[in-house]
């Protein structure tokens, strides 16, 4: 680092994203990206969108907020546009988290809430998994912290039922809940028909996804209009085009095409639960996940070298060295040819990794 960082950030950790590589012929299961192409009809918007990139685009992205809007059963004053999930939750931070007002969040989730914890100066006030690596929403409950936690969780995939969730936020309308979404497709309920109810409730949603299209950096968040307003009063200070012409298009064209979504997830739901069913026959721990992915780990090889293992033989998965998460690799779940490539090296390593 140079001598003219600010010194508040010399120890900043930021987060670090899925190894990304750049030569071919890897089976890549580790970013929790769509196996699938782009449904046609995105692929159409966006090109019709391509001869207009010299104009800048609406920056409210009224278009796809409507669209959404109406998916949801809610108002366009209810959305705020960004550029993924992840600007969504760069946002709500900056608006309402500082040293008095921190979030509080499972101790072991997605591992950009404690990076801006320390952005905003806020304590990173965390709770612990339950033994079956479920997130303890009574201790969720009973804190009086703003709340942030993953729905189906990062890291884990396990889901909160939808009672648990409403509970928490009830709990405390004086306290901002923020329930990130980004793999509730694949297995839960959204808390999003409880923000008419809620005006504490910010729900954080992603076309990276469910909705293949990781690349286009598509996010959005829905709650009151009050809280939109807010979001935006920080969007508008950073950068008012966030969310591109191009990228709203694509969006659009995907959220017409129901039938091509609700095919893959279908098509991912199935190869997950094969994967999880020939994992355990296989001998490996496999919790129990609804998101797009799957936390493993064997008792005959430590999650970091099984990790090795698999790329050496051109298949990539995630490793944590938290201790929590060190025995684990993570999975994200492939077309169900992938992932029947990838229990066919687990058994020959595990095979060899057998005394």
């Amino acid at each position: 680092m140079s001598r003219f960082l600010l010194k508040k950030y010399a120890s900043l950790a930021p987060y670090v994203p899925g190894e990304q590589p750049k030569t071919g012929g890897y089976i890549k299961l580790n970013t929790n990206e769509s196996p699938f192409p782009p449904s046609e009809k995105a692929r159409e918007e966006y090109i019709k969108a391509f001869d207009r990139l010299n104009l800048y685009n609406d920056p409210e992205n009224g278009a796809l907020a409507a669209a959404i809007a109406e998916r949801f059963g809610l108002e366009a004053s209810n959305v705020l546009l960004t550029n993924g999930s992840d600007e969504a939750l760069a946002f709500i931070y900056t608006a309402y988290a500082d040293a008095e007002h921190p979030f509080a969040a499972p101790e072991i989730s997605y591992g950009f809430y404690p990076v801006f914890s320390q952005l905003t100066g806020a304590e990173n006030v965390t709770f612990p998994l339950k033994p079956d690596c479920s997130v303890d929403a009574e201790a969720f409950v009973k804190t009086k912290h703003n709340v942030v936690f993953a729905n189906p969780n990062a890291q884990t995939g396990t889901a909160m039922p939808p009672g648990d969730v409403e509970r928490i936020v009830a709990a405390s309308p004086s306290r901002i809940v923020a329930v990130d979404e980004a793999y509730v497709d694949f297995g839960t309920e959204s808390a999003a028909g409880l923000i008419k109810k809620y005006p504490n409730l910010i729900v954080v949603r992603t076309f990276s996804k469910s909705r293949s299209l990781a690349g286009g950096r598509i996010g959005f968040a829905l709650s009151s209009a009050e809280i939109v307003s807010d979001l935006k009063r920080i969007k508008y200070s950073f950068n008012p085009y966030n969310l591109g012409r191009a990228a709203e298009a694509a969006a659009l064209g995907a959220l017409k095409d129901e039938k091509y979504f609700s095919e893959c997830v279908a098509r991912v739901i199935e190869a997950r639960e094969y994967t999880a069913s020939e994992a355990k026959r296989l001998g490996m721990d496999v919790v129990d996940g609804k998101a797009n992915f799957l936390l493993m780990r064997s008792g005959l090889i430590d999650g970091g070298e099984l990790k090795d293992r698999l790329f050496a033989e051109k298949i990539i998965v995630r490793h944590f060295s938290t201790p929590f998460l060190a025995p684990y690799i993570r999975v994200t779940i492939g077309s169900m040819d992938e992932m029947k490539a990838f229990i066919k090296v687990l058994e020959n390593i595990l095979k060899g990794a057998v005394k």
